[in-house]
């Protein structure tokens, strides 16, 4: 259901509609009636099932300043419905950039010809410019990835070598304490990690060291 020039009043007596259709309602459709529909269980759980809100500027093309895709957020929390966006901006960025917000469908118009006479040819999209579209929401979606703040697997065969150990930041002798001339930390990450260099302050080398020599 697109939602176009609509406030959040009109979309949840749009979706009491909705509900009311749906459900089959005995009785003269009203507005008490499709409000009724709407607060119950039945009503809601066909709601979840069958409609998705399009945010939506009803304008052709739609200036990136009036897409305010945060509104899409709005409603999924007004509504607990999924959300999705059809857009009449020009080119792919506010789509893609609407996917990455929770837009689970996209609506975009389809043209032969963009020179085409009529209001909606310009900010609809030719074949080629689809087809690239859909290719960059499949991307944004792939990256978009889990929750989850973690070392993934491409990157950490690269933790030794980003990382940084202790080193010799000059020539240590047997017996010489470590202090903040004689040590620095440097890549690989092969060695003892630099969050102990507070640990191993004044603490005495048990063997000679080279200048950048890995502590270990």
């Amino acid at each position: 259901m697109s939602t176009g020039m609509a406030t959040l009043g009109e979309i949840e007596t749009a979706l009491g509609v909705l509900a009311w259709g749906y459900m089959h309602q005995d009785g003269r459709p009203s507005l008490d009636n499709f409000k009724r529909t709407l607060g119950q269980p039945e009503g809601q759980r066909i709601l979840r099932e069958r409609v998705t809100l399009l945010h939506c500027t009803t304008e052709y093309p739609a200036p990136i300043e009036d897409v305010n895709l945060r509104a899409m957020q709005t409603m999924a929390a007004a509504f607990g419905l999924p959300v999705g966006y059809s857009d009449h901006t020009l080119g792919l960025a506010v789509p893609l950039a609407a996917v990455a917000c929770g837009a689970t469908v996209i609506e975009k118009h389809l043209t032969l010809d963009k020179s085409l006479p009529g209001p909606d040819h310009q900010a609809s999209l030719e074949p080629e410019e689809l087809r690239e579209m859909i290719r960059g929401i499949r991307e944004v979606e792939a990256a978009l990835g889990s929750h989850l703040k973690i070392p993934v697997p491409s990157e950490l065969k690269n933790r030794e070598i980003v990382r940084r150990s202790l080193v010799a930041a000059r020539r240590i002798r047997k017996g010489e304490r470590f202090s903040e001339v004689n040590l620095t930390s440097k890549r690989p990450g092969t060695g003892v990690s630099p969050m102990y260099y507070w640990d191993w302050m004044g603490q005495e080398a048990e063997r000679d060291f080279v200048e950048d020599e890995v502590i270990s």
